[in-house]
């Protein structure tokens, strides 16, 4: 039977997000997410309970395996989150973050170019 510490695994692995990128929105380190991952270390209430409200897991899924992975009603959080920065930004700095969001998607394009090269 698979258990919570395996769900979470799933569920960072759906959302294609790095131990790190899914350790720092969750608000615990790299290495005690690795721990829950791979070693079985007990998750606590806490953590279960911000995994469901930051990335819309079904609470129940992930505790019991139960239902769906995700609530089907829920947004992507993190897309929220860039608006509601961005809103507070000044207009030279909502600039500022374009142009580095634009560097950034030439980088990811060219890095998809180079990896079908080598395939």
């Amino acid at each position: 039977m698979i258990e919570v510490n395996e769900r979470i695994k799933q569920v960072r692995t759906a959302l294609n997000l790095t131990q790190q990128e899914f350790a720092n929105q969750i608000l615990i380190g790299q290495s005690s997410l690795g721990e829950i991952e791979t070693r079985g270390r007990k998750v606590n209430k806490r953590v279960i309970q911000i995994i469901c409200t930051q990335f819309g897991v079904n609470e129940d899924w992930l505790k019991n395996g139960n239902g769906e992975m995700f609530d089907a009603e829920k947004p992507d959080t993190r897309k929220e989150h860039l608006i509601n920065i961005y809103n507070q930004l000044t207009k030279p700095l909502q600039n500022c973050l374009i142009e580095h969001s634009e560097s950034l998607l030439r980088v990811h394009k060219e890095n998809i170019i180079i990896d079908k090269n080598e395939q």
